[in-house]
């Protein structure tokens, strides 16, 4: 009998569950996983998902209506187990409401509309406090996967080559929907680097304004913002030879699809477990500030109104970083 996950938080986080996704078709089969219409594309194609189904919580399926007409369709599935990786009353409410025997989440979330609990390890890997919850250990080898088709890929050779950029090229994310986590040296980083290769800037459509005002103080660079689908745009970092990212869902689409990155850590620390995991990655932060991390997730604006979390790393030191990945050596 398939099983269903519920995972509706943000986009970053929904690639990083895909480990856990892996692990539990691996016992039982594919999957079913309830995500938001943002993420359900990176999740239609994975192998270890049989189907996906969009909630849009924010949106049309908003509210205790939406919330009741979803369940009612997922009573018709009778799924006999979910798996509950997002600590949200509404995700467990709704297992409830499908009538799903068999609800498993963590024993630090809504305990009384779960049916079996886990514990969530408080230090570690996100992705192995994932596979935690399918009775996991930890595995510093476990990493997220995507499965990219012809299709996407296809599609990013096509915008690059109408784009002209030819390998090696290297990719750029300069945003982040928390504010304070957007690092403020990418125009001045792009400078340094098409002085050496092509550079293309990648995210989303809330991205597009930022890296123009990027490509227009170093016109030869390349915006690649909202351009692509989330998953040709993970084709696309997967040619470059290293992205350089703030703590944001294009590091663990670098992650998936095995690009190098250099990851710059401002008002959040990698030990909250959002970290890379690969041997060439590169973290970078500002070690010593009384201040840092202020948030899990960093607020809209500094709250203290210095910034020094992030003003205080120089192109020199993200530079360097690059360098320690072999990016800038490679020719391929």
């Amino acid at each position: 009998m398939t099983s269903l996950v519920v995972q509706t938080a943000f986009l970053g986080d929904v690639v990083l569950t895909t480990p856990l996704l892996t692990a539990l078709a691996e016992t039982d089969g594919p999957v079913d996983v309830v995500t938001t219409p943002g993420a359900a594309p990176l999740l239609e194609t994975h192998t270890a998902v049989r189907r996906v189904i969009p909630y849009d919580k924010r949106g049309a399926d908003r509210g205790w209506r939406g919330l009741r007409a979803l369940a009612r369709r997922l009573r018709a599935e009778q799924y006999q187990s979910a798996y509950l990786p997002h600590r949200s009353l509404r995700s467990a409410a709704l297992a409830l409401l499908a009538g799903i025997p068999r609800r498993v989440g963590y024993r630090d979330g809504w305990r009384s509309l779960y049916t079996e609990t886990q514990p969530r390890p408080p230090t570690g890997h996100e992705i192995d406090r994932l596979l935690a919850l399918a009775g996991r250990g930890a595995s510093v080898e476990a990493l997220p996967s995507l499965r990219l088709t012809d299709a996407d890929q296809a599609a990013a050779t096509q915008w690059l080559e109408t784009a002209g950029i030819a390998r090696p090229f290297m990719a750029l994310a300069p945003g982040s929907i928390w504010g304070s986590k957007r690092w403020t040296r990418y125009a001045e980083l792009t400078a340094r680097l098409s002085e050496r290769t092509a550079v293309v800037l990648v995210g989303g459509p809330g991205d597009v304004e930022l890296a123009q005002a990027i490509v227009a103080a170093v016109p030869k660079a390349v915006n690649a913002c909202a351009a692509l689908t989330l998953r040709q745009s993970a084709a696309l970092i997967g040619r470059a030879l290293v992205l350089v990212t703030n703590d944001s869902a294009p590091l663990h689409l670098a992650q998936a699809v095995g690009t190098p990155t250099v990851t710059i850590f401002g008002p959040t620390i990698p030990a909250f477990g959002f970290g890379p995991r690969g041997p060439r990655d590169q973290i970078l932060g500002v070690d010593g500030l009384d201040c840092r991390p202020c948030s899990r997730h960093g607020p809209a604006r500094c709250p203290l109104g210095h910034h020094a979390c992030m003003q205080g790393l120089g192109v020199d030191d993200v530079m360097r970083a690059i360098g320690a990945t072999g990016a800038l050596h490679r020719r391929d």
